[in-house]
């Protein structure tokens, strides 16, 4: 199912889209409320939610001296200011900016004059984490707790905003945990067209691409003619165009890592010995992967990349490990393990697993607050694939959610650190909101990436040759038709649109302001992605995992992609931008350089046709002939006008038209773009422009 959405709200501004949202809900962003009453008057209310039931609180406390940290940050990336690259170290932030031991002290008794338990205290005094039943939860921070149905999903919701009397309520910056909604990771697998599920993981013993050897990997098998007839007469149609996969791969095969190091040019900066030596890659993941440590290195083996070890690869869990198995962040973090290490094999990473998606943030505070050993950064790039919604944080009043969010990715470029998000896989999101909780709402962004500190990552669909170069490149965007009925293969007459599938996230923010490394884009208010890679699942990577999480089960194969694919790609190279700038390290946040690199640093990603689109014509007794153009059996295409289109047969008997291209509401085109950022990273010449800007006077 798809929503048939009126042209008349698509490509909406921040200004537009921040209008629209304060009519419909009465929202004040200068002000933050909880609307949650509004948006659950169609859902169903379950009553309170149980007054005994355990739940975990983060409490946040304010920073000091906010506008001077904001100024100080500006200066630290402006070319010319006596601060330009004169990072923080911790001590200086702490010692300036950070809460104070009473402050932490006094929000502690606050918690425990109201029966929580406080669990963990930051070490410089920033949060709380503290468990108590939800009868007291009501009481220390005077609302309500209720349990709702929304769209078939039950969910925790705290229906007014908190507040906190006293000396604490000064003090606190934001609640967290009072309700459950939660980031997701942004990891898609293709999906098979008949049962709209993931094509299932193949052996590894029999897997098509177990191999090291850089083969080659198309996906387009040249241009095919189909004639679709009716069984005892009734509709035919012919169509013509583009060939996807075939009918024993279903999907095209993986990419592996020496195929996208030949496309995307990176073999010249491995000659270089530029791979990420001596350099720190932090991947912060909930639940994490009992088997990682064995499936990234079998995917090692096969693929010629060096070992994990104890010398190159830790794990931390600051929260404490997780006590469940959850196979989806399982898979997350395998795809951002194995493929930060494909793009920088010589660097270090550090995985930060956290015990749930509720505690993300702390994980990544963690992350950014804690130096490792005797060095002053735990990493300089941090990979995150995973994303919230901005919209519905500020519809249910969780606007505090975004503020922290935002200062911990100030606090990472205060201190050298590039915090590098995922933009998500839904586009412009309007059918994931719809889907999930029945509500049409206008085009949104995720968090973290839409923070003006973050350097939020898009994704391309990638089609090569036999040769391993580009052979078309585009944004990131599926769309489908249904041609046929199964075998024997009569045709729909018309084709049935199951419409936009999934494609990058990306747009504008309707909260954070444009930030000055943007002042060439149009609007007031922060755009996002800054930069894309690959995410097009149906053109995705390889991973090895072990799909149950038992040490000694059997392995396997599986294709997959997402922004979540994109983001540690991204996150790899710029770990080897720092290895390349020496002495000019740390970089920092990587997306104030990328609106000022020299031409051919960076590959402007476009809209592709390759003119064969599928397209075709549809007879039925005694009725006109039925033409089928392209855009015809590409809808809904929005706001794009040029895509490409190809004929796909999945695991099923049935026939649909595939695209590329065609990302929701998005668009992709000429310079930035909502889809791409300002395009794809162009291998050595992307590396050098990042150096001689970091290193110019």
């Amino acid at each position: 199912m798809f929503i048939p959405r009126s042209r008349s709200r698509i490509g909406a501004s921040a200004a537009t889209l921040l209008a629209v949202l304060t009519v419909m809900v009465g929202i004040g962003f200068s002000q933050p409320k909880n609307n949650a009453a509004q948006l659950l008057s169609k859902a169903q209310n379950l009553g309170p939610e149980d007054q005994s039931k355990q739940i975990t609180v983060t409490v946040w406390l304010k920073e000091h001296n906010q506008a001077a940290l904001d100024a100080l940050v500006k200066q630290i990336y402006t070319k010319g200011s006596p601060n330009y690259h004169h990072f923080l170290t911790l001590e200086q932030y702490n010692a300036k900016f950070a809460p104070s031991a009473q402050e932490a002290a006094t929000v502690r008794d606050y918690l425990s004059a109201h029966n929580f338990r406080v669990t963990s205290v930051d070490k410089n005094n920033h949060y709380l984490v503290a468990e108590g039943r939800v009868a007291d939860a009501q009481i220390a921070f005077n609302t309500q707790i209720s349990r709702y149905n929304i769209n078939g999903q039950i969910h925790r919701i705290n229906t007014s905003a908190y507040s906190i009397s006293g000396p604490a309520g000064a003090l606190v910056k934001a609640v967290h945990g009072l309700n459950d909604l939660a980031s997701v990771p942004a990891s898609v697998r293709p999906i098979d067209p008949d049962t709209k599920k993931p094509f299932a993981p193949q052996p590894l013993a029999g897997a098509v691409k177990a191999t090291s050897a850089v083969a080659g990997n198309p996906c387009l098998h040249g241009i095919q003619t189909f004639k679709f007839t009716t069984p005892g007469g009734g509709p035919m149609a012919t169509y013509s165009g583009n060939r996807y996969a075939t009918d024993a791969t279903y999907t095209c095969p993986g990419f592996t890592p020496g195929e996208l190091q030949a496309a995307y040019g990176l073999n010249s900066l491995y000659k270089k010995g530029w791979d990420g030596t001596g350099q720190t890659v932090i991947i912060v993941d909930a639940y994490g992967s009992p088997t990682i440590m064995d499936d990234a290195n079998t995917f090692s083996s096969l693929y010629g990349l060096p070992a994990l070890n104890s010398s190159n690869f830790t794990i931390a869990y600051p929260g404490g490990q997780p006590t469940v198995f959850n196979s989806g962040w399982a898979g997350e973090t395998t795809l951002d393990v194995e493929w930060v290490h494909s793009v920088a094999p010589g660097a270090n990473i550090i995985l930060v697993v956290t015990p749930d998606n509720y505690s993300l943030d702390v994980g990544v505070f963690w992350a950014i607050d804690n130096p490792y050993g005797s060095t002053p950064l735990l990493g300089t790039s941090l990979s995150a694939s995973w994303s919230n919604s901005e919209l519905l944080n500020l519809l249910f009043g969780y606007e505090d959610e975004l503020i922290i969010e935002n200062g911990y990715n100030q606090l990472a470029a205060a201190i050298g650190m590039s915090a590098n998000y995922a933009t998500g896989d839904d586009g412009d999101f309007v059918q994931d909101y719809f889907n999930l909780y029945g509500l049409v709402l206008p085009p949104s962004v995720q968090m973290p990436a839409s923070s003006p500190y973050a350097t939020a990552i898009g994704g391309t669909s990638l089609l090569v040759n036999n040769t391993n170069h580009i052979q078309y490149q585009t944004g990131w965007g599926n769309n489908e038709t249904r041609l046929t009925f199964p075998a024997p293969n009569a045709p729909y007459d018309p084709p049935l649109e199951l419409g936009f599938i999934y494609g990058a996230g990306g747009g504008t923010s309707a909260y954070w302001p444009k930030p000055w490394y943007q002042s060439s884009l149009s609007g007031d208010f922060r755009q996002i992605p800054d930069i894309g890679y690959l995410a097009d699942p149906y053109t995705g990577v390889n991973i090895v995992i072990t799909p149950d999480g038992v040490v000694g089960d059997p392995q396997y194969f599986e294709v997959i992609g997402g922004t979540s694919l994109a983001t540690p790609m991204f996150s790899g190279l710029w770990a080897i931008a720092n290895q390349a700038a020496g002495t000019a390290a740390p970089l920092g946040q990587a997306a104030p350089y990328l609106y000022s690199l020299p031409t051919g640093a960076i590959t402007d990603v476009l809209a592709v046709d390759n003119g064969h689109d599928v397209k075709g014509k549809i007879y039925a007794p005694k009725t006109p002939v039925l033409i089928e153009s392209a855009a015809d059996l590409a809808q809904p295409l929005e706001n794009t006008t040029t895509f490409l289109s190809a004929f796909y047969h999945g695991s099923s008997t049935r026939y649909y038209d595939l695209t590329f291209g065609t990302d929701s509401s998005l668009f992709t085109g000429v310079g930035w773009d909502n889809v791409t950022g300002l395009g794809t990273p162009n291998g050595l010449a992307f590396i050098q422009g990042v150096v001689s800007a970091a290193t110019a006077p």
